[in-house]
């Protein structure tokens, strides 16, 4: 599965790991987050985040 990283951050969003910590279980897609979802880290939009290359 593709990891995502937060522009303002750099937080890599692992769906492998997804973020328990806020009730995204691991094997969760990007995709499949919800919208309202932001960075951990920043409190960054899930539209701040881009494919990492």
């Amino acid at each position: 599965m593709q990891k995502y990283v937060c522009t303002v951050c750099g937080y890599v969003y692992d769906p492998q790991q997804g973020d328990v910590d806020n009730g995204i279980k691991p094997g969760t897609a990007f995709e499949a987050l919800p919208d309202s979802w932001v960075c951990p880290v920043c409190g960054a939009a899930k539209d701040m985040f881009e494919p990492e290359k």
